[in-house]
């Protein structure tokens, strides 16, 4: 049986909205819980593995899944990440890597390298499209892809349409650039960006041509994510971060309240999926 499993980020929990107050952690794990997450993921780029230890009762204790997001800054350190995320019960690590050689061909043995560190711990990883990372940039990426076969994403195009200032509408060609990602992809994070913005407000008219695009592209990728699997589970992330990703006005504040945000790409998320065809 195929399942979408719909998961929030603790970083974009911390603060949860717009006053800026940062919530304890058994009162975030009931919020999520609470709003029909299934899991959270930890993101040990805002936060350490002293957090992730507080954090694992009251996700335990709520029927949250985690699911750890590393960003390894030598090729070893993953090592380390993948013993705990196998000890967490994490359905596989998102890898944002911080060992990012120029040179494609000096990219590609460190690609291996973590792809056969996963297979010994027996721990999968997916690589997330983000910026300031091994997958910085599309293009290099896509060439990575053509280079490593068993290579799998973990799809946030919000990075690309910001790295690449996508003019809209999109070109066929830049369109088709976005699918040879999807068509690589084995789970999804959900914001909305523009060619200028990294996170944008769901409910501002002008930003609603951002916000059907990239509702297309997770209805595209979920699509191909199930014609690829007859069973398991497809993970897809709310992941609508704090300032300074959350724009704000003069004041300091939020102009939009995420935590508002991140059940409404759910129900978008949710819907799609059912538009699908559902579990099964």
């Amino acid at each position: 049986m195929r399942q979408l499993k719909i998961y929030t980020s603790l970083w974009a929990m911390q603060p949860h909205d717009q006053t800026g107050v940062k919530l304890p952690y058994d009162q975030v794990c009931e919020m999520v819980s609470g709003a029909g997450f299934d899991g959270m993921a930890i993101d040990l780029g805002a936060s350490d593995v002293a957090v992730v230890h507080a954090v694992r009762p009251h996700m335990e204790a709520n029927g949250l899944t985690p699911l750890i997001v590393a960003f390894p800054k030598t090729i070893e350190s993953l090592e380390d990440t993948l013993h705990m995320a196998a000890d967490f019960g994490a359905p596989f690590v998102d890898v944002i890597g911080q060992v990012m050689p120029i040179a494609l061909d000096d990219m590609v043995p460190v690609i291996e390298t973590w792809m056969g560190m996963s297979d010994r711990i027996g721990v999968p990883i997916q690589f997330e499209t983000h910026r300031n990372c091994i997958t910085n940039d599309l293009y290099t990426t896509l060439q990575l892809l053509d280079r490593i076969p068993d290579m799998r994403i973990c799809a946030d195009l919000s990075h690309y349409v910001v790295d690449r200032e996508f003019w809209f509408p999109l070109s066929d060609h830049d369109l088709g650039l976005m699918s040879r990602i999807l068509q690589r992809s084995d789970s999804f994070q959900g914001r909305v960006a523009s060619r200028q913005q990294i996170q944008l407000q769901l409910d501002f008219p002008q930003n609603q041509k951002w916000v059907e695009l990239f509702k297309g592209w997770w209805r595209e990728g979920l699509a191909d994510w199930r014609a690829r699997n007859a069973s398991g589970d497809c993970v897809f992330v709310c992941e609508l971060g704090p300032p300074e990703y959350a724009m704000t006005g003069p004041d300091g504040a939020e102009m939009s309240n995420r935590w508002e945000e991140a059940q409404v790409i759910k129900g978008w998320v949710q819907e799609i999926w059912d538009d699908l065809g559902g579990d099964g």
